[in-house]
């Protein structure tokens, strides 16, 4: 078996979506790269579980990458209590639920809120961005003639129209998510597979280099 680089799209704590993916997948640990472009929590039901089931792939998978969202940014700083709304009100609410239970919290606003440990180490340990051969893997975009090392941190988790509508190209092929279509986007060297998964779509993976997609 040949190996294999495979990226998956915003996962948004659709955890029944995720496993019936990773089956279709069929991941091979041992020769087979993956990626995760990050936003595994809020807005769906189950995001707790999802973080678990990464954990356990992390465990099995050393080489498995794993990418910083904006909803795990958001995450972290509802957290230290540098910015608690933005977080609550982009579907923090949903996590915060899986974590503790519907209604379990007596305050949202609870500065007394503690997740597990080691799922907290899991997202202090995320990548802003990968780089593997011909590809640049990231969760929204990067800025248009902008070195990658110097890519400003809101834009790489952020950015929409500027970057994936934009005909500048950065030497690689830029896999991205964050921004949702119904179908992967593929334009100027630029792969999106974000497909809503949250919003009642698909979840989405993409093969590389042989372009082949799965979905659950």
């Amino acid at each position: 078996m040949k190996e294999r680089i495979l990226a998956v799209g915003d996962i948004h704590g659709c955890y029944t979506k995720l496993i019936s993916l990773m089956k279709r997948v069929k991941i091979n640990p041992e020769k087979d790269k993956l990626v995760f472009l990050g936003d595994y929590i809020d807005r769906g039901d189950q995001s707790k579980e999802v973080v678990e089931y990464l954990i356990h792939l992390k465990k099995e998978m050393p080489s498995a990458v794993f990418l910083l969202g904006n909803h795990e940014q958001m995450l972290l700083e509802y957290l230290s209590r540098e910015n608690i709304n933005p977080f609550l009100i982009n579907g923090g609410k949903k996590t915060l639920d899986s974590y503790f239970g519907d209604g379990g919290l007596s305050s949202y606003q609870d500065p007394k809120i503690i997740f597990p440990p080691e799922h907290l180490e899991f997202f202090n340990s995320l990548f802003p961005y990968y780089e593997w051969k011909d590809y640049i893997f990231v969760h929204a975009g990067l800025r248009d003639g902008i070195p990658l090392e110097h890519q400003d941190s809101f834009d790489l988790l952020w950015i929409r129209e500027d970057f994936y509508f934009s005909n500048f190209t950065f030497g690689k092929t830029v896999v991205f998510g964050h921004t949702p279509f119904q179908q992967p986007f593929i334009y100027k060297q630029k792969i999106g597979i974000d497909t809503g998964a949250a919003y009642g779509n698909k979840l989405t993976c993409v093969e590389l280099t042989a372009m082949k997609f799965y979905n659950a």
